[in-house]
């Protein structure tokens, strides 16, 4: 009994010890991004201030559709993209988790981080999600059924299963921390970021390769979000007009594919090999509406509860707050309930908050939304840039918006909201700051 007593003494000072040790700060070392704004972080931010649209016509397969645009990744020959996809790649893996890869391989470049150790793999983790499998492999799956049972590929199921992207990426690096996926609809990627940043904060890992990646632009998926009265259907002859968040034209959003990772990493960690730091993640909330399947409560007050939990994590007011990146997809409803939420949580402050909502140019890449618009505000505070709205002529209400073309972020410490919503309720908010 007395030995216990030692033990469980010994706990609770462990316990208090951990309760006052100073919180594990959180910083970003690494970008990588496949989008229809360009591969790689530095092209698809130039794109992106530069105004461009990544936005498409499709081909005659979407003809009979309502809806018959979307956000492409380009695949120039002989790309590193059309590589990434190749025959040999796409029979054991899905187009997504090909592109994830592609993304974790800039990112991790870009942060230099290639641990040879087995205690540097051990505390790196992933944390990639996906939104949607690819309905087109099912389609083609179920065809070759009828053919025969020998016709189906014995990969026909990890190539559908959300979690193999990080999977792929965890084998091909040997990462052994967390080994984490997400999937919560348009909210996938910034829950990811999340909680990678969580791990870290509690010394799960020291490092976190975290992001989403999606493609699964197809006829049926097309078809089944026009089925919804998702899509714009308006400016199938104009394609980089399309996507408009705020703007009263907005007919609805424009599906996107691509993937966008980032490297997280302790503080103290990036410091002693002298990384490159780009920005602090310094807080993260979530919520739910609980209120209907695909539209938010009309109040916003989901939303608000995610932003103002994610700044009681940062222990920040929202005064400190000078930008928001939208999850703004270009709906008629959501855009609204948006700066709905916005307003009510800001109050007298949000005349001095700025926003935008980068799906203008790329559209909304669903599962991979949240984490390539993190990584655009990420570069928005590392280089005191505010990324625009494309095609927003006509705003629906005053709010302080970066209507299509960039500004100059001029404060001392920059310090940003990144939401992300998803189908089913979900909310997530990064906040996101200049290093200081």
């Amino acid at each position: 009994m007395g030995s216990y007593k030692k033990s469980f003494r010994l706990y609770l000072n462990l316990r208090n010890y951990s309760c006052l040790a100073p919180r594990r700060r959180v910083v970003v070392t690494g970008l990588g991004v496949v989008s229809p704004l360009g591969i790689s972080s530095e092209i698809a931010w130039k794109s992106l201030l530069n105004g461009n649209s990544g936005i498409v016509a499709l081909g005659d397969e979407y003809n009979t559709l309502p809806c018959r645009v979307a956000g492409v990744v380009p695949k120039q020959e002989n790309s590193h993209v059309e590589k990434a996809l190749s025959k040999s790649n796409l029979k054991s893996m899905a187009p997504a988790t090909c592109l994830a890869l592609l993304a974790t391989q800039e990112a991790l470049s870009d942060a230099k981080w290639n641990p040879n150790s087995d205690m540097d793999k051990e505390t790196t983790g992933v944390a990639l999600g996906m939104g949607m499998i690819d309905l087109r492999d099912v389609c083609e799956t179920n065809a070759a059924l009828q053919l025969g049972y020998n016709k189906v590929s014995p990969f026909f199921v990890p190539r559908i299963l959300p979690n193999m992207a990080a999977g792929h990426v965890s084998i091909k690096y040997g990462f052994r921390g967390p080994n984490h996926s997400v999937s919560t609809a348009c909210a996938t990627g910034a829950h990811s970021i999340g909680d990678a940043y969580r791990f870290i904060r509690s010394g799960d890992a020291d490092v976190m390769v975290c992001g989403g990646a999606e493609s699964c632009i197809s006829p049926l998926a097309i078809a089944g979000f026009c089925r919804l009265r998702a899509l714009s259907t308006s400016f199938n002859d104009q394609p980089s007009k399309a996507s408009r968040p705020f703007d009263k034209q907005r007919d609805g959003f424009v599906m996107g594919e691509g993937a966008a990772v980032l490297i997280l990493e302790e503080y103290e960690h990036a410091l002693k090999r002298n990384a490159n730091l780009y920005a602090e993640i310094l807080g993260y909330g979530l919520s739910g509406d609980a209120s209907h399947i695909t539209t938010p409560r009309e109040d916003g007050s989901g939303a608000i509860l995610s932003m103002t939990r994610a700044l009681n994590d940062a222990n920040i007011n929202k005064q400190q707050i000078t930008y928001i990146n939208a999850h703004a997809t270009s709906t008629p409803v959501g855009d609204n309930i948006e700066t709905t939420a916005i307003k009510t949580l800001f109050k007298d402050h949000v005349s001095k908050v700025y926003v935008s909502s980068t799906k203008g140019a790329h559209g909304h890449l669903l599962g991979a939304a949240g984490n390539l618009e993190a990584i655009f505000t990420i570069l928005a505070c590392h280089h005191h840039v505010l990324p625009p709205t494309i095609n927003l002529d006509n705003p629906i209400d005053d709010l302080n918006y970066v209507a299509n073309t960039p500004l100059s972020w001029v404060s001392d410490r920059r310090v940003a909201l990144k939401n992300s919503f998803g189908f089913g309720g979900t909310n997530a908010t990064l906040c996101i700051s200049s290093i200081n």
